[in-house]
This record gives structure tokens, sequence and C-alpha cells, in this order.
């Protein structure tokens, strides 16, 4: 690992890389813009030097992660408070910070698995772009706040709600931007945005702030709730991600029950928080998925038929149902509105359900894709 080292100030910062190994035939652009999350805040795909920037939980690092081959290669610039504990506290952030990226890229033996198995399984399907990874967020609390995020409303106001919550956690920590540059050119980033806020910095909030600071509406009390839960132990996230390191039904069953227990989280959010933890034999069901099944594949379908016809057309996919389904969803936008991953953020905003309406509307609007997430 090769390491920059450079102090200023109070504070001790240093760079350094980390290079982690891939399985063969991954494509980081293709398992980080494969689903919305890698579209909201604190995440920022870059098409043109195709590298993922974002701040990562509990390390005070930002990373910056492009591929070389078949090697991710990661820049981290990270603070450490103290100059004599430079080497230990580098080490333990390279270890935490290659977690939490194999987590966002489902780089592990059980993903790797589920990825070559889906794919064996639709040989027969055109070629699609995606790949079988459906990306997700560095932490458990992030990817479980985000689905509640995606309830009752369009993707512009969820893209703002997750903006709203990582200005937020910059202004819990001190106020102050941390202004850092890389050699791609994302310099200043902390001016913008911080880092999605952790269960600690969310708990002692009063719920009518967090609802008016970020636009969370009804959300900010579900959202309070989960983040006190955790911080009281309540909720034992490392037990429900250990949990889904088996994917087995009986499992399912029991994360399922462990999850109607918390307000707001009903099986919308439910199915969405499992699909992250690498269940896929669910489809989430909401507008969006009653709207693909009446356009593409002609279906008189409502909410009381929906599992039947989804099982019609999914079901001999089991237990990667979910994967089948986003699969030919993505391309579906994809097709319409051009390449996820050559769409610059600044288009994100712009995602409407009008603009799945009709042909010609979207060949108008060939850089807005468009999903509705609803409850």
């Amino acid at each position: 690992m090769e390491e920059k080292v450079a102090e200023r100030s109070a504070s001790f910062h240093f760079d350094f890389n980390i290079n982690i190994e891939l399985p063969f035939a991954f494509q980081l652009e293709e398992a980080v813009c494969s689903y919305g999350f890698f579209m909201m805040a604190p995440n920022q795909w870059d098409p043109l030097s195709k590298t993922l920037t974002r701040p990562l939980s509990s390390s005070s690092s930002l990373v910056s992660i492009s591929q070389r081959s078949q090697t991710l290669a990661v820049r981290v610039h990270a603070l450490s408070p103290q100059h004599q504990h430079q080497h230990q506290h580098q080490h333990q952030h390279q270890r935490h910070i290659t977690s939490q990226i194999c987590r966002m890229l489902r780089l592990s033996q059980a993903e790797e698995k589920a990825v070559m198995e889906f794919r064996s399984m639709t040989l027969d399907l055109p070629d699609r772009s995606f790949a079988g990874r459906v990306f997700r967020s560095p932490t458990l609390f992030e990817d479980m706040v985000k689905c509640i995020l995606l309830c009752n409303c369009q993707w512009p106001r969820t893209l703002g709600m997750a903006q709203a919550l990582c200005e937020l956690q910059l202004e819990l920590q001190n106020g102050l931007p941390h202004a850092v540059t890389f050699p791609n050119g994302k310099d200043q980033y902390f001016d913008r945005t911080g880092n999605f806020p952790s269960p600690s910095e969310l708990a002692n909030l009063d719920e009518s702030f967090l609802a008016k600071r970020c636009g969370l509406g009804y959300r900010a009390a579900y959202i309070i709730e989960l983040a006190r839960a955790i911080v009281e132990g309540k909720i034992q996230l490392e037990q429900l991600e250990k949990l889904s390191e088996d994917a087995s039904l009986s499992n399912y069953k029991q994360l399922d029950d462990q999850l109607k227990q918390i307000k707001g989280f009903g099986p919308f959010t439910r199915a969405n928080v499992l699909m992250c933890l690498g269940y896929y034999h669910v489809i989430p069901t909401d507008s969006e998925t009653l709207r693909h099944l009446k356009q593409v594949h002609s279906r008189n379908t409502t909410l009381k038929n929906i599992e039947i016809d989804l099982e019609e057309i999914y079901g001999k996919y089991e237990p990667y149902q979910f994967l089948a389904f986003w699969s030919e969803i993505w391309d579906f936008y994809q097709t319409r509105f051009g390449k996820m991953n050559e769409m610059p953020s600044s288009d994100y905003k712009l995602i409407t359900a009008s603009n799945m309406r009709s042909t010609s509307e979207a060949t108008k609007k060939r850089k807005r894709p468009s999903r509705k997430s609803q409850c």
C-alpha cells in the first residue's frame, strides 16, 4: 500500500491507497450504477473518470474509488487526531474502509455466488447492462433510512431528503467545511455536503426540527425512533447483518419479523431492506412495479393481483426473482433514457413519473431516467 503523509495545522492528515482484488468480469460502473442509491447523497459518481467518491462512516475519510484492470484503486484522504498513532490509525482505517467498500459493491463470496447463479439462469435473456449486483450503502443504517426515503414520494424529493440529511450531518459535526483535493478534480467535496448521519447523530434531535430541516415530513419520527433504538441497543444491526450471511428462508422470516417491530417498516420498506441484505426472492411492490407490469408486460395488474402476476413472470428465476425484475426494469430505463453511468448528476433531479408515460415524451428527454418509488 502506497502512502503519502502531510501534517496540516493541529490535525494530522494523511493520504494513502488501498488496492482490492476483484472477481472475474467485475466492472465498477456496472456495480455502482445499478440501483438508484448511487444517485443519493453522499455518493458522487463521475461519469467521465468512472470514479465513485464519498465519505465513509466512522472513519473521518473521503474515498475515491476507480478500477484498474481487475483491481479497485481506492484513494483515501484521512484525518488522524494524533501524529504518534499514525500507523495504527492507518491500519484500522484500511480494514474499516475495505469492509465498507466491499459492502457497497457486494464483494463477498455469498454475493459472488448469487451473481454467478443468477447469470447462469438468464443466459437466454438479451444482453443487459445489469450484471446482478445491486449497489447499496456502506452501512445497514444508511440503507434502512434510504429505504424510508423511498416511500410515498417521487424520486426528486427522495434525492432532496438524502442531500439535506448529509448537509445536516456536516452542521452537526462542527459546522465547518472540510476541503479536500483529489487528483481526479474532486476538490472541496465537504463544502457542499457531509457524510450520511449516524444513529448517534440523529438520536437526540427534535422530531419537528428534523422534519423541517430536511423536508422529511412524517418520516422524521420513523428515522429518529430507529436511530434511538439502535443507540439504546434495542436494535442490533450487527445481528441483522449476521443473520443475512446465510440467506435462507428461515432467516428471511426471522429478519422480516424483527423489521415488522420497527415503526414505519411496512411491506415495501421491509422488502427493500431485505433486498439490501441479500434476499432476492421478494419483489417490492409499489406504483412503479404496477406501471412496469402494465407498460412492459401488458398486464392489467392491480394491488390485489400483483403477487400472482409477479409469480407468473418472474417465479422461474427463484430465488432471484428481484434480480430478474430489476434487470428488466433497469434495461427498460436505459433503453429509453440512455446509460445511467453516463448521466450527469445534474439530471438526477429531473426524474419524474411523467417521463415514463409515453415513448415520444421519453425520447425527447433521453437524459431523464425515472423511477417513482412509493410505499
